[in-house]
């Protein structure tokens, strides 16, 4: 059905118990031309985009858990494209782009708020920077500018600048398309227009095998039974390393706890997102009233999704400093997630030494922004068989032939990125 506001009075007025499901429940066929492994939003995306760009429809999404359930609904929302690389910019930017509607497109309200992105630098040094990422991305087509002073607080009223913090701040690189999308509206909107179109849909149904005769994918086992199939795509987040094993590959990631939390809910008091670069802290404002907060990951490989003390204390001292109303705010929910992280920060896209096996994993903690441009680009990959332009750069095999794609300059150390 579709969504409107005649639909939502009709059901409203009787309580609400009419609305069909949104994914048909499915049986699950022997065969299908492409097995999507990972339901979540990169997984779905590259479902719907496979039937509405492409006319391919005889696909099966597999999810180990629930729709939503997994690292797309367990992160902060943010949207935005503020890179140097032109390879990570290109893709980012494109992603931004769609997102604008996408809403329409699905005809699912995925709230996207361009409420703006303020990247704070804490420095003379870092400012210029950004100053050289803010004119990247000018080059590139997309808005930014950079912000000091009184600019910046009357961007960001709330935001202290008096100077008397450990690491004062020197001013902002600003894009205002940058924002935040709902995370989990994300999942059941594609999953529903994937749905609609015809594609099979399955929660609770892992993959535990993945079959391959002389070098070329055969089938995917599952405890629902065998899948043969000509293409898989694997999109599994924080398990990319324990699904791309059944296959006998050797990912270069590490799998590293991220978390987040939110606080008790208050009045509007913050319209933009906020990050805190002297270590690191970002924050936003729900519509419920909630700030959200998330920082760097914990430092050491884990999947154990739950939290350590160390991480939220560093997390909220820093956002303390940017606002000192804070503390006087309680914790009200915290969470943790797992993130694949390469060694050089950025996703691996693309196919595999094993014929008809697809990647898409390595994303840390910046998968959720790209999600429809991966979907996008992973849908013509699957379709046509030609890596698109925008996937080029963040091939399997870079890291063997020396084309990294590090956009700090940090170097091959996942924790850091």
């Amino acid at each position: 059905m579709s969504y409107s506001g005649l639909s939502l009075l009709s059901n409203a007025l009787t309580g609400n118990t009419r609305w069909p499901s949104i994914i048909d429940v499915s049986d699950l066929q022997k065969s299908y031309d492409i097995v999507i492994i990972g339901g979540g939003g990169h997984g779905l995306a590259t479902a719907y985009y496979l039937a509405q760009n492409h006319g391919i429809k005889n696909i099966a999404v597999i999810e180990s858990g629930w729709i939503g359930g997994g690292n797309t609904a367990r992160n902060t929302t943010i949207v935005r494209s503020d890179y140097l690389l032109n390879s990570s910019f290109a893709l980012k930017n494109f992603a931004l782009g769609l997102w604008d509607q996408l809403s329409q497109d699905l005809n699912f309200n995925l709230m996207y708020e361009p409420r703006g992105y303020v990247d704070l630098a804490h420095s003379d040094g870092e400012l210029e920077h950004f100053t050289l990422r803010a004119n990247a991305m000018l080059l590139g087509g997309a808005d930014a500018q950079i912000l000091t002073g009184d600019a910046l607080q009357a961007r960001v009223p709330e935001l202290d600048l008096s100077g008397a913090q450990r690491f004062p701040i020197a001013g902002a690189l600003v894009q205002e398309a940058g924002g935040v999308v709902r995370h989990d509206a994300v999942a059941w909107g594609f999953a529903r227009a994937a749905s609609k179109a015809g594609i099979h849909i399955f929660q609770n149904c892992p993959a535990t095998g993945i079959i391959i005769q002389n070098g070329k994918l055969e089938a995917i086992d599952t405890p629902q039974g065998r899948i043969r199939c000509g293409q898989a795509l694997i999109s599994v987040a924080g398990a990319s390393c324990e699904v791309a094993g059944l296959a006998g590959l050797d990912l270069p990631l590490n799998s590293i706890n991220v978390q987040a939390f939110v606080t008790e809910p208050i009045k509007p008091a913050l319209d933009t997102v906020v990050n805190y670069n002297a270590g690191l802290s970002y924050i936003s404002q729900t519509d419920k009233g909630e700030f959200v907060l998330g920082g760097a990951t914990d430092g050491y490989s884990s999947f154990a999704r739950r939290g350590s003390f160390e991480r939220i204390e560093d997390v909220l001292a820093r956002a303390a400093q940017m606002f000192p109303f804070l503390p006087r705010l309680r914790l009200m929910r915290h969470w943790s997630g797992t993130a694949d992280i390469t060694m050089d920060g950025n996703a691996i896209m693309g196919p595999t030494p094993i014929n008809g096996l697809m990647i898409n994993g390595g994303w840390g903690y910046a998968g959720f922004k790209a999600t429809p441009a991966v979907g996008h680009q992973m849908a013509d990959l699957l379709a046509t068989g030609q890596v698109p332009d925008l996937m080029c750069p963040f091939s399997y095999d870079r890291f063997e032939i020396g084309t990294e794609q590090d956009d700090g300059g940090i170097g091959p150390y996942p924790w850091l990125h």
